[in-house]
């Protein structure tokens, strides 16, 4: 079930195919979930693949903090050289360091040794409230079962890999995904979004400008129960942008920035302990040498042809980016299904006909119906 599924939509643009991240050509993305009710496992790992030859093809990102209490490894690289060199892992907090390994592995399968490095981009929400975080369940083969899962078209949402164990404006959250398409002389450009998200707050919930969270507060259905000392509206968020537009490293940043103003839309207001980050790549230039260590570096090429989007045409992909991503937060909480982890906390889906009472009146609904 997806926002769409109950009649609910964002902005005028038209999304692609698959209304997900997978829209924009050759990009990929596969989960791996772990789910063990006794032990009180539920977590995962989430990998967005840009292109089949990511490991040895970088291509042009930027990347975004809202607010800093969480984790995206590989970002220096990216800030400096503008470049995403790997696939991209999501997972919980403790388990970063795991996923990270195991993309260098693979770079290392891919590439075969040699004098070269590997900062692969690895990004985390915190699932200790439902899942038993410390742990440290998700292991290598996880992260190898994501890969060799990945696959385009539709994109599994909820509670699914990297999002099992999340919360998201005190419902179940977890993973979502959305696109747009920007017609353009001679073709078109897509923008797809993909959110891992766990933060919020239920009262500043709102979906389509609705006051959702005020509609329906955690005296008619509970918020999760949290420890003593954590802080209302900790957990964090992880947004990535993909798109075809040929966009230069500096542009993919501003792309960054504008997934922000999705989480803004739907109440985030990336408060203290939220770890929220963003990231934004472009497959709209291939064909950049391999980093580290060029192929033959006796001749390196001086030159690389590049192409780059107009400026006039960046507002319109930041309307994308911002549609976009706010329907992928609202995707994650319509796909999510009501879980009881660890310790017996419970975290309760957002239920589909409360939400349409919330953003409809009664003769819309009945007409719908």
């Amino acid at each position: 079930m997806r926002a769409r599924d109950l009649g609910l939509a964002v902005g005028g643009h038209a999304p692609g195919p698959a209304n997900a991240i997978t829209d924009v050509p050759g990009v990929r993305v596969g989960h791996a979930t772990l789910e063990d009710q006794d032990a009180g496992v539920h977590t995962g790992v989430t990998v967005v693949v840009p292109h089949d030859d990511i490991w040895t093809s970088p291509v042009f990102a930027g990347a975004h903090r809202l607010n800093g209490s969480g984790e995206m490894t590989g970002l220096e690289w990216v800030r400096e050289a503008g470049e995403l060199t790997s696939a991209i892992g999501l997972t919980n907090t403790h388990s970063v360091g795991v996923v990270r390994d195991e993309l260098v592995r693979e770079q290392v399968r891919r590439r075969g040794e040699g004098p070269w490095w590997s900062l692969p981009v690895v990004a985390e929400t915190y699932d200790g409230l439902l899942n038993d975080i410390n742990g440290h369940h998700v292991q290598a083969h996880h992260v190898r079962q994501a890969l060799a899962a990945a696959a385009g078209g539709p994109v599994a949402e909820g509670n699914v890999g990297g999002g099992t164990g999340m919360i998201c404006h005190g419902f179940k959250g977890g993973i979502g995904t959305s696109s747009r398409v920007l017609p353009v002389a001679g073709g078109a450009y897509t923008v797809g979004v993909l959110v891992q998200a766990n933060h919020g707050r239920r009262e500043r919930l709102q979906i389509s400008g609705v006051p959702v969270g005020a509609a329906i507060p955690a005296t008619a259905v509970p918020v999760p129960a949290a420890p003593a000392g954590y802080e209302e509206g900790s957990g964090s968020i992880i947004a990535i942008v993909a798109t075809d537009a040929p966009l230069l490293p500096h542009q993919c940043t501003r792309l960054a920035q504008r997934a922000a103003l999705a989480v803004a839309r739907v109440g985030g207001t990336g408060e203290q302990y939220s770890g929220d980050l963003m990231l934004a790549f472009s497959t709209g230039n291939r064909g950049l040498p391999p980093y580290g260590w060029d192929e033959d570096p006796a001749t390196p090429r001086p030159e690389l042809p590049v192409r780059m989007v107009a400026p006039q045409l960046m507002t319109a992909l930041f309307d994308l980016v911002v549609d976009a991503g706010e329907e992928a937060i609202v995707n994650a909480l319509v796909a999510a299904e009501t879980m009881t982890g660890r310790a017996g906390v419970t975290a309760h889906a957002l239920d589909h006909a409360r939400l349409l009472r919330a953003v409809r009146p009664t003769s819309e609904r009945e007409h719908h119906a």
